[in-house]
């Protein structure tokens, strides 16, 4: 039940926030993507964090270059749309259909986030805990 509850939180900060940041599309998108803030909220109980939805949309093929985030990051993402594929540090490419998520933690390397299919877009909410003074959540890889 907490998970339904949750899930529609979500879906709902998306579709009522219009918000984008440039320090995330300047560092994640590429042609077949769009990447935007959607939810930006300091946690009352938790000082010095904030809760950031981050909306990521790709086209058919669409993907983000390697990166990593904040190393105060905790992230839990749901794919709405779509099916993505995901690689976190060492561990195998997986593939998540509408509906299904993942989460990485602090110090995570995200190899691989891909629109798993060439025809059909996707779309995939990350939401962030973060240090509330951060303001790059993502840094491509410099090689």
């Amino acid at each position: 039940m907490f998970k339904n509850a949750f899930c529609a939180l979500l879906i709902s900060a998306v579709s009522v926030t219009a918000a984008t940041a440039d320090d995330i599309t300047a560092n994640a998108n590429h042609a077949s993507s769009k990447v935007s803030v959607v939810f930006d909220q300091k946690l009352p109980n938790v000082p010095g964090k904030s809760m950031r939805g981050v909306l990521v949309e790709y086209g058919p093929g669409g993907f983000s270059a390697a990166h990593t985030h904040p190393s105060s990051a905790f992230i839990y993402a749901t794919v709405l749309e779509g099916s993505i594929t995901s690689k976190v540090n060492d561990g195998p490419e997986t593939v998540y259909n509408a509906g299904e998520n993942f989460s990485e933690v602090p110090g995570d390397h995200h190899g691989v986030s891909a629109n798993a299919s060439k025809t059909i877009p996707a779309k995939l909410l990350a939401v962030f805990v973060v240090d509330t003074d951060e303001t790059q959540l993502v840094t491509p890889d410099t090689k």
